[in-house]
């Protein structure tokens, strides 16, 4: 069984030098999922790289939450599409091997 690791979020956001508010209005916006424990709150480190990717976004590009959203939701559908552009390939090459 595997267990899941928790980041708290005051100390990974002393870490990044970001406010905590940042990581409040991710979580707001459905971008990130916390989990609150005894007035403590943590990120789950399953979703460090994506935090880390808006934190680029935001601080480095800024780029405001509206437009990660944007971004987050047009990169999602482009990795459902390139995953049905590789299924109907194997599709395709199935029927091409067979009529050889």
């Amino acid at each position: 069984m595997q267990t899941k690791k928790f980041i708290a979020v005051d100390e990974f956001c002393t870490n990044h030098n970001i406010e905590i508010s940042f990581i409040s209005a991710l979580q707001q916006t459905g971008l990130i999922e916390v989990m609150t424990v005894e007035n403590a709150v943590f990120i789950d480190a399953d979703q460090l790289r994506q935090v880390e990717k808006f934190i680029r976004f935001y601080y480095d590009m800024d780029i405001n939450l509206e437009g990660i959203e944007t971004i987050t939701h047009l990169l999602q559908r482009m990795n459902a599409m390139q995953d049905e552009i590789i299924l109907l390939r194997n599709r395709l090459s199935l029927y091409e091997t067979e009529m050889i």
